[in-house]
């Protein structure tokens, strides 16, 4: 992933050194100005140094002055200079570029602590709550248990050790989704690679929602090679996918999954009989910390579920999107197929 962003930053920064080699060049044949020339320059380097880094910008800057004095200096197609106007222009045109590059740096390790600082804040208080209903759950169970222990019957003890479970692993949950949100806001995510099957894997998912396990309707539709991927990382995410769809399900209503092959892909369709969601929720609802208005038949979290999923998935170089349909949610898993 790293190569991949150095790689496009790489590019990016040769277009604009060129656009702006090629527009320069226009505007000298029009209007024969080295000034006008030197504007477009400085404005290339400004362009990188936001989008890309001051390092980036600071080695187009060198080459731009290089540039402009083969090009528009005279005499023309030489790294000589004859007049000492065009040599000030060019040390004044390096200085500018050198200091917009510090200060776009600056600018944009400040707007990245801003949104450190944004994400602490949600995290706080998206852990104020969803931290504290499940151990109240818990304590209040292990309480009662424990004070009652000699009235209760083993259906009753049973019954409060039960919902204890379920409330830890609500709470383990929700701590996985946690830890990988911030690892994801970090660029921290390790993803190690192997081939499994898919169908295994939901398989396994499935499993984890127990006596909501037989709302879950799977349809597999021929052969499914392996993919590869890091299991535990999706397995997370078909869980978060699932246990949303169960969340915004009618109660008792079924969520079917229907996994086909395509080229080059595996495709996995999530359907539940929930409300449509409309065009803007369809996008929001990926985002981290974003939480539906809509009824739900469970505890509606923190809204990092679909968010941790749409990374991993992203990760995985594949896609997760809403597809619209006529009644219900439907959410399309797309992962590329092992080699």
């Amino acid at each position: 992933m790293t190569m991949y962003w150095f790689q496009n930053r790489y590019l990016f920064s040769f277009f604009i050194f060129a656009a702006a080699i090629v527009v320069s060049q226009g505007v000298d044949l029009w209007l024969g100005s080295t000034i006008a020339v030197l504007l477009i320059l400085q404005l290339s380097i400004v362009i990188i140094a936001f989008q890309c880094n001051s390092r980036m910008a600071y080695i187009v800057a060198i080459l731009e002055a290089l540039s402009f004095n083969f090009f528009f200096t005279t005499p023309r197609h030489s790294l000589q200079m004859f007049h000492l106007d065009d040599s000030i222009n060019l040390v004044v045109f390096l200085v500018v570029a050198f200091t917009t590059s510090q200060l776009a740096e600056r600018y944009r390790r400040q707007q990245d602590e801003l949104k450190q600082a944004q994400l602490r804040n949600q995290i706080l208080l998206s852990v104020s709550h969803d931290l504290r209903t499940p151990l109240a759950g818990i304590i209040g169970n292990l309480t009662t248990l424990k004070e009652y222990l000699f009235l209760l019957s083993d259906k009753e003890k049973y019954q409060l050790l039960d919902s204890a479970t379920i409330e830890s692993h609500r709470l383990h949950q929700y701590i996985e989704n946690l830890l990988q949100a911030t690892k994801l806001q970090h660029g921290a995510m390790v993803v190690r690679k192997s081939q499994e099957s898919l169908i295994n894997i939901l398989n396994n998912v499935i499993d984890r929602f127990d006596i909501l396990s037989e709302l879950i309707v799977v349809t597999v539709e021929g052969a499914i090679d392996s993919v590869s991927v890091s299991r535990s990382l999706i397995e997370q995410a078909f869980f978060n996918v699932l246990d949303n769809a169960l969340r915004y399900s009618p109660k008792g209503s079924f969520v079917e999954v229907v996994v086909r092959q395509e080229t080059g892909f595996v495709v996995v369709d999530i359907h539940n009989d929930g409300q449509s969601p409309n065009a803007g929720e369809s996008e929001l609802m990926f985002k981290l910390f974003y939480s539906g208005d809509k009824t739900k038949n469970a505890d509606s979290g923190s809204g990092l579920g679909l968010a941790v999923a749409k990374g991993v998935i992203t990760a995985h170089e594949g896609s997760i999107e809403c597809i619209e349909v006529k009644k219900g949610c439907l959410i399309r898993i797309c992962l590329p197929l092992g080699s």
